[in-house]
């Protein structure tokens, strides 16, 4: 379980790090060809949007890996250790909901909607964008289900 953990976080990592160098490049050509070519990229404006949605989510799958999503800490250490325990699944319960529902289902369903619809600039369906909504719902389980496992098995609430 650890190294299936381990392969996720480094591919994430690099994915949302060759993102933001990508983004970065991108926006500097933006400024490139509007201050000095006086004639500005669009298609480059479009693409830096849209991997910025896809490195958000991404880093919102590793957040749910690292367990790092919203917590009161201070509640969490007046808590017994079975309560820190039952709370600790029931807040990884409502991540995997959030991530089954919200993220895979309704990312499937916007996606699908989505790919009847073109890009303005790039010229791509819309739909390969959104697509990161059910590849991240996909990432969220996978990490949901290994932190229960861990929580569970091991005890490691915190």
């Amino acid at each position: 379980m650890e190294k299936m953990r381990n392969v996720l976080d480094h591919t994430l990592e690099i994915l949302s790090g060759v993102s933001f160098l990508a983004m970065v490049v991108l926006t500097c050509w933006q400024v490139f060809t509007r201050y000095l070519l006086k004639n500005p990229s669009s298609w480059s404006e479009e693409l830096v949007s849209y991997m910025f949605g896809w490195m958000a989510l991404f880093g919102a799958s590793l957040v749910t890996g690292e367990r790092g999503h919203m917590n009161i800490p201070l509640l969490m250490e007046r808590l017994g250790p079975g309560l820190k325990k039952g709370l600790a699944v029931f807040s990884e319960t409502v991540a995997l909901l959030f991530s089954v529902v919200i993220l895979f289902y309704g990312g499937m369903k916007i996606t699908d909607l989505a790919m009847g619809q073109m890009t303005s600039s790039l010229g791509l369906p819309v739909g390969f964008f959104y697509a990161v909504l059910p590849v991240s719902g996909v990432l969220c389980v996978v990490y949901t289900g290994l932190n229960l496992w861990e929580i569970l098995k091991t005890g490691r609430e915190g």
